[in-house]
């Protein structure tokens, strides 16, 4: 069920819940994602575990991101949010920017678990020369919402990403009309703040502070003709300070991790939600 959540008067979160009752599993979406892009992983989870996933401010129909946005604006309001809904020592899940988020969370209240996909490690210039001109096509107006439907397709099969009704879901969601046309509802500025936010995000710090079991995914398959988002060098770090963490490396590339179905990262998730069960019965 999707509804609306008021964190204050101006600000507000379209968050998607499920009836489970295993545990609380909160899943935060990356850099020009919404709430639908864990839809896999919520159809695996959500019969057992109340699974919520919401769209960050300046996505989806969450409100506009602040004007100084960052991972760490984004932060308090999982924080807020959490606190405002009593959930208690929750599951955190995060893909890519969210992740960072996740983890940050992480070190500030008690969590069950945390679960990375393919971030939450130090950023270096190479993921700028491949995230940074791709926001471009947010700016892009379009005749009809089949024409944006249309481009995103092609652009999601170059990066070897099987289009189908999960991913055809996701992206009718993440555009709407406007008074020149159909545009994503995302805005590139506010995303590439987002994005040069993550250059502030220090592992050690961070990592230190969390005392949860951790589960990090590493993506390594190329993106289309271009090498992976993240590397294995990109989390050294991360595991280095982690105090409890496993780390997997899969040949999914950074998107096919989530558009499409991943059994084996699934089967992990499930070892270590029965992990952390067994650890707070």
């Amino acid at each position: 069920m999707a509804e609306i959540h008021h964190l204050t008067d101006h600000k507000k979160l379209m968050f998607h819940e499920s009836d489970g009752t295993a545990g609380t599993i909160i899943a935060v979406h990356g850099l020009t994602g919404n709430h639908k892009t864990f839809l896999h992983y919520e159809q695996g989870l959500e019969e057992s575990y109340r699974f919520i996933s919401y769209d960050l401010r300046g996505r989806g129909d969450s409100s506009p991101a602040e004007n100084q946005t960052s991972i760490f604006e984004h932060t308090k309001d999982l924080l807020l949010f959490i606190k405002q809904k009593g959930i208690e020592n929750p599951i955190l899940m995060g893909y890519s920017m969210g992740a960072y988020i996740c983890a940050l969370a992480a070190s500030e209240i008690q969590t069950k678990g945390l679960i990375l996909l393919d971030g939450a490690g130090i950023t270096e210039e190479k993921q700028r020369d491949l995230i940074v001109p791709s926001l471009s096509r947010l700016q892009k107006k379009y005749a009809t919402k089949n024409d944006y439907v249309t481009q995103t397709k092609t652009i999601y099969e170059g990066l070897h990403v099987e289009w189908d009704a999960i991913v055809e879901e996701i992206t009718n969601y993440e555009v709407h009309q406007t008074a020149n046309g159909w545009q994503h509802k995302s805005d590139a500025l506010v995303m590439e703040k987002d994005f040069n936010s993550f250059y502030a995000f220090k592992p050690k710090e961070v990592f230190l502070k969390i005392n949860c079991p951790i589960l990090l995914v590493i993506a390594l398959g190329p993106l289309g003709q271009k090498p992976p988002l993240f590397t294995k060098e990109t989390y050294e770090q991360t595991i280095e300070y982690a105090k409890d963490i496993q780390t997997i490396e899969v040949h999914a590339n950074h998107y096919t991790l989530m558009f499409e179905k991943q059994p084996y990262i699934e089967s992990k998730i499930l070892e270590l939600l029965n992990r952390v069960e067994k650890v707070t019965q």
